[in-house]
């Protein structure tokens, strides 16, 4: 016998098998393409717009890119909050009041497609799209969608916006107090320090140097007065009188300086001229304040009540070299004062200097992290304002929601054609399976395979007439109950159970795939 004498041999006889499942498939997959409920499938083209005004002149504060943005819409879209209250306004899911709401979500989420687009230099595209039982409701799904989507687009990119510029407003505002307290700082430090500070240091040395050349000239004027005072009393005690000479009052010096100028002026000017009448006063004057000076109060070594006038011209000008001199005193006393007081300052001047640099120089810091934010507060309101007047990049709709006229699913032959071709493979498959697994010998061929003796002759196994006729009937049987059991059992499934849509709606909706 030839193989394929052999092979055709073996499938007849295992015939009834192939039918059984081949059969059972096929019935199984014309039936459920015969009763899959019509669904329309409605969808949506969304496209990322870029900014309407050029970067380089005014730039929004929100930077993101046009897939992640729609990853995050996408995402934000199919909630469990959102696919609820969508699918309870717009009754797009059969049965929903029988339903749990995590089966609801699970519904909503398998009808909805969402597929993005995108590639270098080449536009973000997003299509979305919703299948219903009803045409209307499939759109309607598909527009709630959208209002969903163009809304959070509008609130994610003012928000961000918004959020950006009251971040920067805040910085500002925060900045400015820092600026504030820190110029405060520095004008309290200044007033506790306003004799020790940097800047005036070269104003102190130089106030130093000459105070310390005028207690110099105290110093030398003082030494001077002292020997006048030695010499004149020197002069006294030896000669008994005074030596005009050596000292004069300040008032007999100014009374020289006028008889000098009254010189000048009779040289120039007649007696009756006002400048020297007046002169002539003022010389008079000086006379009478002289002899007045000369007249010293009684003390016992003069007669009727008055002293030698050489005494008194001796008295009266030591008394005017010792008042000089305790004045010369005093003001060497002040002014080494002042010296102690600016050695003090400068002294202090270099720490002083340290820590009014780092006052001045964090009120730098944050004077230049101020102009900063006010910087990027300009921008962040252009860029608030951008988004405010939607001129940045945006979601814009390239093709509305309509509701269709035909039926998008089920492809009807594809699932029957495809269920009766796997039947058929599957029945072929289980008698290659039952062949496997039958290890009779049944062919010279295989005698000698297995037992390596080459036969003479073989006598085929030959039944009866009657052996024939019930196997047939048997086989026939078989295929007959199969064939009636299958569309009973699915027509008890239908009726006493659940209608079959709603099965296959519940498992396309279950598994996530719909057909």
């Amino acid at each position: 016998m030839s193989p394929l004498r052999y092979y055709l041999s073996i499938f007849v006889r295992r015939m009834p098998w192939f039918l059984l499942v081949a059969g059972a498939i096929s019935g199984v997959a014309i039936t459920v393409a015969m009763t899959l409920p019509p669904a329309y499938v409605s969808q949506v083209r969304l496209i990322v717009e870029s900014a309407q005004i050029p970067g380089n002149l005014a730039e929004s504060t929100v930077r993101i890119s046009a897939q992640e943005q729609l990853q995050i819409f996408e995402t934000r879209l199919l909630t469990r909050a959102n696919m609820l209250d969508i699918a309870r306004r717009t009754n797009a899911i059969p049965d929903a009041n029988t339903m749990s709401p995590d089966q609801i979500v699970g519904a909503m989420r398998a009808r909805t497609s969402i597929r993005t687009t995108a590639g270098r230099d080449r536009a973000t595209l997003m299509t979305m799209s919703f299948e219903a039982n009803n045409p209307q409701k499939a759109a309607a799904v598909l527009n709630e969608y959208l209002n969903v989507m163009l809304r959070q687009d509008a609130e994610f990119r003012t928000g961000r916006a918004g959020q950006t510029q009251e971040f920067f407003e805040s910085e500002v505002a925060r900045l400015g107090e820092e600026l504030s307290n820190q110029s405060a700082r520095i004008l309290s430090f200044k007033n506790e320090n306003a004799n020790a500070l940097p800047e005036s240091l070269d104003y102190r040395r130089g106030q130093q140097l000459n105070r310390q050349e005028r207690l110099l000239q105290l110093e030398r004027e003082t030494t001077v007065l002292n020997e006048q005072r030695e010499r004149l009393k020197q002069v006294f005690e030896a000669s008994g009188r005074v030596d005009s000479g050596a000292a004069l009052t300040p008032t007999q010096q100014r009374r020289n300086e006028l008889n000098d100028q009254l010189s000048q002026a009779l040289a120039i000017y007649s007696e009756t001229n006002p400048r020297v009448l007046a002169l002539r006063s003022q010389l008079a004057q000086l006379d009478k304040q002289i002899a007045n000076e000369a007249n010293l109060p009684e003390d016992g070594s003069g007669t009727n009540g008055t002293q030698d006038p050489a005494r008194a011209m001796f008295d009266l000008q030591m008394s005017e070299i010792s008042s000089r001199i305790e004045y010369l005193e005093r003001q060497k006393v002040q002014e080494q004062e002042k010296l102690d007081e600016l050695a003090e300052s400068i002294d202090l001047t270099p720490a002083n200097a340290i820590a009014l640099g780092a006052l001045e120089r964090d009120y730098a810091n944050i004077q230049n992290q101020y102009n900063q934010s006010v910087d990027s507060l300009a921008k962040a309101s252009t860029g608030e304002r951008i988004e405010t007047l939607s001129r940045g990049q945006r979601i814009s709709v390239v093709e509305q929601p309509t509701a269709p006229s035909e039926p998008t699913k089920p492809n009807r032959p594809l699932i029957a054609g495809g269920g009766t071709a796997f039947g058929i493979l599957a029945g072929l498959g289980l008698i290659f399976l039952l062949e496997m697994l039958n290890t009779t010998v049944r062919r010279p061929v295989d005698l000698v395979k297995s037992l390596g003796v080459t036969p003479i002759a073989t006598i085929p196994y030959l039944r009866t007439r009657q052996q024939n006729i019930r196997r047939r009937m048997s086989q026939l049987a078989v295929i007959l109950i199969v064939a009636a059991l299958v569309p009973a059992s699915i027509y008890a499934l239908h009726t006493y159970y659940m209608p079959l849509d709603l099965i296959a709606d519940r498992v396309m909706n279950k598994i996530g795939i719909r057909g």
